[in-house]
C-alpha cells in the first residue's frame, strides 16, 4: 500500500490529468466562458469599489459591463473605417508597388542572390479592383468553401452574446464563489493553499492590470506619433500596435511591419520609413525600460519568452480556450516552483546535515 503522501501526490497528479482531458474535450464551448472569466477577474476590482461607494453590487457589475461594452464599441467605430480606408489605399497603390519593386528591388534581389521574379502591375490592378469591387461575393464563396452554414453562425454569435451574460454572473457572485472555493479546501491545507491562491493572485493582477495600462499608454504614443510622422491612418496603426503589445516581441513586430508597408506605400521616399523606425524604436525602448519595469515589474518574475511560450503551447493543446488559459496556469506554475525551490533550499540535502 502507498503511503499517504505518495497517495495524495498520486490523486492530485490524477485529478490535474483529467481536467487537461476536460479542458482538451471542451475547449469548442469553453472559449466564452473563460474569456468572461479573464474580463470579470480584472474588472471585479472596479465592481468591489463601486460596492464600497454604496451601489449594489447587481447595479455596479451592469454599470462596468456597459462601460466596458462602450469601449469596445467605440473602438470598433474608430478603427473599422480606418482600416476599410487603408485597405482601399493600399489595393489602389499595390501596381504602383509592383513597378517600384520590377525597378529597384528585383534587380537587387536577383543580382545579390540569384531570385528571379516579376511581379505584373496590369495583373496586380486588375485583381485588386476586381476583388475590391466584387467583396461581398468573395466574403460569401469563402464562408461556402469553409462550410459555415446557418447553425454554426448562429453558434458564433451565441458564444458572443454569452460572454457578457457569463461575465454579469460571474462579476455579480464573486464574492461568493470565492467563498464557497475557500471553504471546500481540506482545512489541513486550507492555510497553504490560501497563501499560494494569494500570491497567484498578486502575480496575475499585477501582471494584467499592469500589462493594460502599457497597452493603453502605448496606443496613445504610437498614434500621437504616427501622426506627427504624418502617416496615414496613424490612429488605426498606433491602437492596433498598442493592443497587441500584449503579445510579446510578435505585438511590436506586426505594428511595425503594418507602419512600414503604409509608410512604404506612401511614394515619398525614404522619410516616412525613417520616422516609422525612429517611433517604433523610441516607443521599444519605453517599453523595455520604463513601462514595462515600472508598471509590470521584474519582481512578478514572468518573462516575456515564457509568456510567448505558454501562449503557444496552451493554443496549440487546447485551441483559443489553452490561450486563454495560458496565463492563469503560467501563474499557478510559476508559485508552485518558487515552493518547490523554497522546499529545496530549506532542505537538508541542500544544507549538507547528515
Amino acid at each position: 500500500m502507498l503511503p499517504p503522501d505518495r497517495l495524495h501526490a498520486a490523486l492530485w497528479i490524477g485529478l490535474g490529468l483529467l481536467c487537461a482531458w476536460l479542458i482538451a474535450q471542451l475547449s469548442p464551448i469553453l472559449a466564452p466562458f473563460l474569456l468572461a472569466a479573464t474580463l470579470a477577474y480584472i474588472c471585479n476590482p472596479l465592481v468591489d469599489r463601486l460596492q464600497r461607494l454604496g451601489l449594489p453590487r447587481i447595479a455596479g457589475a451592469v454599470a462596468v459591463l456597459a462601460l466596458l461594452g462602450g469601449v469596445i464599441a467605440a473602438l470598433i467605430l474608430i478603427l473599422l473605417p480606418l482600416v476599410t480606408e487603408e485597405a482601399r489605399i493600399v489595393a489602389e497603390r499595390l501596381p504602383e508597388a509592383a513597378a517600384l519593386a520590377n525597378e529597384r528591388l528585383i534587380p537587387w534581389l536577383r543580382e545579390h542572390y540569384g531570385i528571379r521574379i516579376q511581379l505584373d502591375a496590369a495583373t496586380l490592378k486588375k485583381l485588386a479592383t476586381e476583388n475590391w469591387d466584387s467583396l461581398q461575393a468573395i466574403a460569401q464563396r469563402l464562408l461556402a468553401s469553409l462550410k459555415i452554414g446557418g447553425v454554426a453562425l448562429a453558434g458564433i454569435l451565441a458564444n458572443l452574446l454569452l460572454t457578457p451574460v457569463v461575465m454579469f454572473y460571474l462579476l455579480a457572485d464573486w464574492p461568493r464563489l470565492v467563498a464557497r472555493i475557500d471553504g471546500a479546501i481540506p482545512r489541513p491545507w486550507h492555510a497553504r493553499a490560501a497563501a499560494m491562491a494569494r500570491e497567484v493572485d498578486a502575480v496575475l493582477a499585477e501582471f494584467l492590470r499592469g500589462q493594460i495600462l502599457v497597452m493603453l499608454i502605448l496606443a496613445a504614443y504610437y498614434s500621437g506619433a504616427l501622426w506627427i510622422a504624418g502617416l496615414p491612418s496613424a490612429l488605426s496603426v498606433g491602437v492596433l500596435t498598442g493592443l497587441l503589445i500584449f503579445v510579446p516581441y510578435i505585438g511590436y513586430a506586426t505594428g511595425l511591419i503594418l507602419a512600414l508597408l503604409v509608410a512604404v506605400l506612401q511614394f515619398q521616399g525614404l522619410g516616412p520609413v525613417v520616422a516609422v523606425l525612429a517611433v517604433y524604436g523610441i516607443g521599444q525602448a519605453l517599453e523595455s525600460f520604463l513601462l514595462t519595469p515600472f508598471l509590470v515589474g521584474e519582481r512578478i518574475g514572468l518573462h516575456p519568452l515564457a509568456v510567448i511560450f505558454a501562449l503557444m503551447a496552451f493554443g496549440q493543446l487546447f485551441g483559443f480556450a489553452g490561450i486563454l488559459l495560458a496565463l492563469p496556469a503560467s501563474a499557478v506554475l510559476l508559485v508552485g516552483l518558487r515552493e518547490v525551490r523554497a522546499a529545496y533550499l530549506d532542505s537538508r540535502f541542500y544544507r549538507g546535515d547528515a
